[in-house]
């Protein structure tokens, strides 16, 4: 077996010990300052490379070591050497390669654009000398009694802040205005600085070399970054550890001055910028970079504790052989070896990373649809779309249709295609819908008894449980401005009629006759509008009833005043229940849909339901309150101008209950209402929404 040559200028360095306690070792390429790690066949391959005979080299191996290898290790390391560009290119054929690997790369000016607007990097500074330069001064950061002053600064300003802390959510609230958010972009910047900074001299600190620093540009996201690849050189996992918490933990020390700051400064610009500087870190550092779940610190921590390089990548290919394994049981060989509760640990780990990066990246897409023009919005999001969560999907099932062969061959596999049919089909075809929802159910007719303006009681035949028939009176008030405002009109009345009566005696009422018509046809008007009014003082029963609720102190004689309730008159013809629904519920809705009410104190049995009204417009003001979230009911509502307006569509659906109580009553029961609806496939809603939100958002 001919070897190719390798590049002169690689450097081979020892490595960490590995997790299964075999020492390893480090391959540096210093052109591209890249690292890779070498297990022990590697090594002796490499070591012995110079035979150039593959069959000479497995010889010496087996029999200087206690290794026993083969040709495909050779080959493997080949490919390997190959494929990371490690060995010399073909003198004759290396301008050709090289261009070949060019274009490969690079792809077409779509493709090159497509990849820059993803990520690219801007390196804006060589800082390794100056770093160098600042060694001593930074090195008291790193001194036990710098962390023993921070710890002591952290504690008290905690302290402080919880014993004021409706002072400090006070300040927060404040800062949420467009100064507020430019001090904060300001102090990010600055915190963000100060982040690399400590990955930065921590890394020089232990001897590592910083090319650069800069900015890179994730979805045109600007995040700063400092390249410590160096840090493989590193044979301590508690240095490469320190390095990766070195941001984190510079912006939690700036967040513990500031706080303290905080707490002590007098209220003006410095305690402002304290607070700004303080919130700025705290959040940044949880929120963001503590994450292990895209490659941010709390990664590169997370992979150090654990001793496992590229974390991301292992743990994906442990989840897609175990996916495999579950679907067609295959009896592939596990990608890496591992103990089962670590193996446990890392599919739940790849899992979790794909589900927060499916919310993340919708998160981007839609964040960059908003910020551009809708056609290149429409355009960018689909790139979105299809780089970061379809192309992934889409390899993985290039590999099955590879082993499409080995996967009908599978008995798991003919399984897995039945479980997932049916769950389709259950997914497809329509289901009784259930819809549940808060209501109120009252008497179907309720009529309140008020007094329509201050007045006193003159008669008064309300007594509690009195049963009526319509039409009889129930109570008499007696107002005296409007009793002479009616003798007063009913004087001009009289006045008007005689001067009609009398016009024929002389001229002058012969002239007068027409307008003194119009003015009796006005006085006529006006007496039968004070007649009509005052009838509202004298209510009679519009329906039979029974009077329920009677102010007890009511009396002949007593004054009561302007909108006063009196008592409530309840029909005998059963109760309803009224309830609201959205635009979703309301079209599985029809008239005579059959549903249950049920007592929100449980002190009765389940009501039978029967649909018998749908309102055709939405609802503008909620006239129950207790079907509000607030009062634990269910439409999100707010309150503008004294009255209580929902935040959506929601249209007023009334039912009957086929129950009828033996005598009226007039309470109000706040209940839970399940109506079975029309039948829905459980897919159809989120179909519909997803073909609503494409013609809203692609119409031009």
């Amino acid at each position: 077996m001919s070897l190719p040559r390798l590049r002169e200028e690689l450097e081979l360095l020892p490595g960490p010990r590995l997790a299964d306690g075999q020492p390893s070792w480090t391959l540096h390429d210093p052109v591209r300052n890249r690292f890779f790690n070498l297990d022990w066949p590697t090594l002796e391959i490499l070591r012995r490379w110079s035979l150039d005979d593959g069959e000479a080299i497995l010889a010496e191996i087996s029999a200087d070591t206690t290794l026993h290898l083969e040709t495909e290790d050779i080959e493997r390391v080949v490919r390997f050497l190959a494929e990371n560009q490690l060995v010399r290119p073909n003198e004759q054929a290396c301008a050709r390669q090289f261009a070949e690997r060019l274009d490969k790369l690079t792809g077409s000016r779509f493709k090159w654009l497509l990849h820059h607007y993803l990520f690219f990097r801007v390196p804006l500074v060589r800082p390794d000398a100056w770093l160098e330069r600042w060694q001593g001064f930074a090195g008291w950061f790193y001194s036990r009694q710098f962390a023993a002053l921070t710890l002591a600064a952290l504690l008290l300003g905690l302290g402080q802040v919880i014993r004021h802390r409706e002072i400090f959510i006070a300040s927060l609230v404040d800062t949420f205005n467009w100064e507020g958010l430019l001090a904060y972009g300001v102090a990010l910047i600055a915190v963000k600085i100060l982040h690399e900074l400590g990955h930065a001299f921590t890394a020089k600190r232990f001897g590592c070399r910083i090319p650069s620093m800069g900015v890179a540009f994730l979805v045109m996201w600007p995040m700063a970054y400092t390249d410590t690849n160096d840090t493989w050189r590193l044979t301590s996992r508690w240095q490469r550890l320190q390095v990766a918490s070195a941001g984190i933990a510079t912006e939690l020390i700036i967040a513990a001055w500031a706080t303290l700051a905080w707490a002590f400064l007098p209220d003006g610009a410095l305690r402002s910028t304290a607070f700004v500087l303080a919130t700025t870190s705290w959040i940044a550092t949880l929120a963001i970079n503590a994450s292990p779940f895209m490659r941010f610190d709390g990664y590169f921590i997370l992979s150090d504790a654990l001793d496992m390089p590229n974390l991301h990548e292992r743990s994906f290919a442990l989840a897609r052989w175990r996916l495999r394994e579950w679907l067609f049981a295959l009896g592939d060989a596990k990608p890496e070896t591992f103990s089962p509760r670590r193996e446990l640990a890392l599919t739940l780990f790849a899992w979790a990373v794909w589900l927060y990066r499916l919310v993340v990246f919708l998160g981007i897409a839609v964040l960059v649809y908003s910020f551009f023009i809708k056609l290149v919005g429409i355009f960018l999001f689909l790139v979105e779309i299809v780089w970061f969560l379809v192309l992934p999907i889409w390899h993985e099932l290039k590999v099955w249709a590879v082993r499409r062969a080995e996967i009908r061959a599978s008995r798991r596999a003919r399984h897995s295609a039945f479980v997932f049919a049916a769950v389709l089909l259950l997914t497809v075809i329509p289901w009784p819908s259930r819809i549940q929802v808060s209501g109120i159910c009252h008497p179907a007719e309720i009529w309140p008894i008020f007094a329509p303006a201050g007045a006193q009681v003159s008669r008064n035949a309300l007594q509690e449980g009195l049963v009526v028939e319509a039409g009889t009176p129930l109570v008499e008030l007696a107002a005296p401005e409007l009793a002479s405002r009616i003798r007063a009109a009913q004087a001009r009345v009289e006045r008007l009629r005689w001067q009609a009566v009398t016009a024929g005696f002389d001229a002058e009422s012969r002239a007068r006759l027409q307008s003194s018509q119009e003015e009796m046809e006005t006085a006529h008007a006006e007496l039968a509008s004070l007649q009509e009014e005052a009838a509202r003082y004298a209510p009679e029963a519009p329906f039979a009833g029974v009077v329920r609720d009677v102010d007890p102190d009511l009396a002949v004689g007593q004054w009561v005043a302007k909108n006063e309730k009196l008592a409530i008159l309840v029909g005998g013809n059963g109760r309803v229940v009224e309830t609201f629904l959205d635009e979703n519920a309301i079209k599985r809705v029809h008239l005579g849909d059959s549903g249950l009410f049920f007592n929100d104190s449980r002190s009765s049995s389940a009501l039978s339901l029967k649909v018998i009204r749908i309102d055709a417009d939405a609802t503008r003001v909620l006239p129950n309150r207790l079907l509000s979230v607030q009062s634990g009911g269910h439409i999100l509502t707010r309150e503008r101008r004294n009255q209580i307006v929902p935040e959506q569509a929601w249209y007023r659906v009334m039912l009957a209950v086929d129950e009828t109580a033996a005598t009226p009553d007039s309470q109000a029961w706040r209940g839970s209402v399940v109506i079975r609806g029309a039948w829905q496939s459980p897919a159809w809603p989120f179909v519909r929404n997803v073909m609503a939100v494409a013609l809203r958002e692609t119409g031009f």
